[in-house]
């Protein structure tokens, strides 16, 4: 399994965005966090609890546990119809179904704050291998979630060479956004969540190797790895001309 992605849009203090990449049987720590209680993931609010809770990781999901005495948590779907989880608090090792989760913790503040889990791929059955009870499991190579919203980007990466526009190169960041603009469960995309969508494909999902170290620079790592991400995609058909009714109509 490829793991977990656990992404804290805006870091403590109003810092950088903090990313965390966890494997199976790794755990990482959330809270406010002191020098006496090292956190993974620090979130400040004065309302969170020093040590409020931590992500643990198995092969095929993850899992929350919810240290606060007194404060349920929230796991949201924002991809779904509402969904959400309630952890109750001290409650230990809540499996998570969700494959994009936005975990949010209450505040006194006008706003809770959160940060957003990228599930493990999802295991599926081999249809070829119903009924066989001998042999170990066949996992698919790449595990898509067509309704989910990297896929939609993926596919807005892929549309112009699915229309046959093979000159045209593949869209950049803004272009993608521009396309997506109010066609997503969660509203508009920013440039931000998209690149972070990106990055999930081409690490999590596909399992491409890092960028050309030898590029010149981070615009052209990026515009390399989108180039990457939509040739896998189309040579194998995991985006297919099908997948672009997703898309809202193109523009006159």
């Amino acid at each position: 399994m490829s793991g977990v992605v656990v992404h804290l849009p805006c870091g403590a203090d109003g810092g950088e965005p903090v990313t965390l990449r966890l494997g199976p049987g790794e755990v990482a720590r959330f809270g406010r966090g002191s020098p006496r209680t090292p956190v993974e993931l620090r979130l400040d609010d004065d309302a969170v609890s020093r040590l409020a809770g931590e992500i643990r990781v198995t092969d095929d999901h993850w899992q929350l546990t919810n240290h606060s005495t007194s404060h349920s948590y929230l796991v949201e779907n924002p991809e779904g119809a509402g969904e959400y989880l309630r952890v109750q608090p001290r409650r230990v090792g809540a499996p998570i179904p969700f494959e994009f989760s936005r975990v949010v913790l209450p505040t006194r503040g006008r706003s809770p704050v959160a940060f957003q889990v990228f599930a493990p791929d999802h295991v599926y059955l081999d249809p070829d291998s119903m009924g066989v009870s001998s042999g170990s499991r066949t996992v698919m190579a790449y595990s898509l979630d067509e309704t989910a919203t990297y896929f939609l980007v993926l596919v807005a990466m892929c549309e112009p060479r699915l229309r046959d526009q093979s000159r045209v190169g593949v869209p950049t960041t803004p272009q993608i956004a521009e396309r997506l603009d109010g066609h997503t469960a969660s509203g508009t995309l920013t440039a931000r969540a998209i690149s972070s969508h990106i990055d999930y494909l081409a690490e999590q999902k596909l399992r491409m190797g890092p960028p050309d170290s030898h590029a010149p620079g981070k615009g052209d790592r990026r515009n390399g790895k989108r180039e990457e991400i939509v040739g896998l995609a189309l040579r194998f058909g995991l985006v297919r001309e099908e997948h672009l009714a997703l898309l809202p109509p193109p523009a006159r």
